[in-house]
């Protein structure tokens, strides 16, 4: 396996966005670029922040490892080079926006992503023996300093993603433009080719029907909840009793731990409500979600973001509920046949933890099975269900009766099918490039890139 694998691995486990640096470890000061000696030199400087040549040329050697075709003239080199420049410009003034506002990301907000990622790349050498020397050839010391360099790296991009929220929020990213026609088709123009091809499309609402728990059982959780709050408040360690006593599968061995969230990430409303409304340290009373009865430890807060814990006492569910569950469901398609509202069949019978309607349209081949074989000939404005969708939580099925709203055979795209979503990214694009151009005038910026001075970039490694 090349050693080059080790970055490719780690930046596209990163996730970075698409202005974001690589991971690169510490070079020297000198880049061999096809037989010419570079010295390194500032190349910008962002505030007293300095961003020296090497950081550029590693960059684009990091782009190239993805895909990107360098030029092989060097006006061409000179003209990328820039544009990475000025894309690490980017970087520094928005990391200097979340330092205003005082955005900090500790070690122990990332360690779960820096084990992934770290694990991730471990995992693609048979012996510790290669996978040292594959880190060794990338410029890495031992398998520490990789891990470091890693952690440095997300922490940076969560910083980031700080710095554009607190940007959003203060209304930065609001400010109208202007996409024309001719920019969408010409955006569509230039993809085309790289599109695949249509899958089906299948376009529906749906009223999902959740198995209710009894009022005794309902009695019984919400009472477990309260004495586990009671231990808490007592002074027990609040991730000790999340392990032993939690209902959720996803965060009971982490100790409750749900990670940094920010609005509108997925919680349904009565749990976002609470995470949102306590500060740091606050331990909630037993509230009660579709899921079941919860408690809440607030860990950290940071602009637009919370890091919480909690425990989950969920009630039982037994045979009887579920056979009730199937006949609300009959009853929902027969009175959806009948002409009911389906927003007064939402607000009776939906469990909110699902979704209500998928209306811009989903592959049919993308679907769970269950959604597949349950839409499977059913044309537009039809009915399909109730169906089973298995629910891990409980190990007892909910029922879903869907509407079919529209249905697309497969083939090639055209600029209709793309034009809202090119619209749209066109539309942000615009608004965040405005803005960095703003920021940049507020900053001390200072490019001292010369075209004149030797620009190859670094050789490739051989495998």
């Amino acid at each position: 396996m090349p050693a080059r694998r080790v970055r490719r691995i780690a930046v596209a486990a990163v996730a970075l966005c698409a202005t974001a640096a690589a991971v690169r470890p510490a070079r020297a000061q000198v880049q061999e670029t096809a037989g010419v000696h570079v010295l390194d030199r500032v190349v910008a400087v962002v505030g007293n922040k300095p961003i020296m040549l090497s950081e550029a040329l590693e960059e684009v050697n990091t782009r190239r490892q993805q895909g990107l075709q360098v030029p092989r003239d060097s006006a061409g080199q000179a003209t990328l080079l820039r544009q990475v420049i000025s894309d690490l410009i980017d970087i520094e003034v928005v990391l200097n926006v979340a330092s205003s506002y005082k955005a900090e990301v500790k070690d122990d907000d990332v360690v779960r992503q820096v084990d992934d990622q770290y694990n991730k790349v471990r995992g693609q050498f048979k012996t510790e023996a290669e996978f040292r020397e594959a880190l060794k050839h990338d410029g890495f010391g031992t398998p520490e300093d990789y891990r470091r360099t890693v952690r440095e790296q997300i922490k940076r991009y969560k910083l980031q993603q700080m710095g554009y929220d607190s940007l959003k929020a203060h209304g930065r990213l609001a400010a109208p433009v202007q996409v024309t026609e001719e920019e969408v088709s010409a955006a569509f123009a230039s993809s085309k080719d790289k599109l695949p091809k249509r899958p089906e499309m299948v376009a529906f609402r749906q009223v999902v029907v959740a198995p209710r728990p009894s009022a005794a059982e309902r009695a019984a959780a919400r009472a477990k909840a309260e004495s586990l709050l009671v231990e808490i408040q007592k002074g027990a360690d609040f991730a000790t009793v999340a392990r032993r006593e939690s209902m959720d599968p996803g965060s009971k061995d982490l100790g409750g731990d749900l990670g940094w969230a920010r609005r509108g990430s997925g919680f349904v409303p009565e749990f976002e409500r609470v995470i949102f409304s306590l500060p740091p340290g606050a331990v909630s009373p037993v509230f009660e979600t579709t899921f079941g009865f919860h408690i809440v430890k607030i860990d950290r807060v940071q602009p637009a973001e919370v890091k919480s814990r909690h425990i989950l006492i969920a009630p039982q569910i037994d045979s009887a509920d579920v056979a009730l569950a199937r006949l609300r469901a009959d009853t929902v398609l027969q009175k959806w046949k009948a002409g009911a509202p389906y927003d007064s069949l939402v607000a009776q019978y939906h469990d909110p933890a699902e979704e209500k309607s998928l209306l811009d349209g989903f592959a049919v081949d993308s679907l769970p099975p269950a959604y597949q074989t349950a839409l499977h000939g059913v044309a537009s404005q039809q009915f399909a269900g109730p169906f089973e969708i298995a629910d891990p939580r409980t190990g007892r099925p909910k029922f879903g009766v869907i509407q079919v709203t529209d249905r697309r055979p497969g083939g090639e795209y055209t600029v209709a099918d793309w034009k809202d979503r090119i619209r749209q990214q066109l539309t942000q694009e615009k608004q965040i490039r405005r803005m960095l151009d703003q920021l940049r005038r507020e900053q001390y910026v200072r490019v001292m890139f010369d075209d004149k001075a030797p620009t190859a970039q670094p050789a490739a490694r051989q495998p």
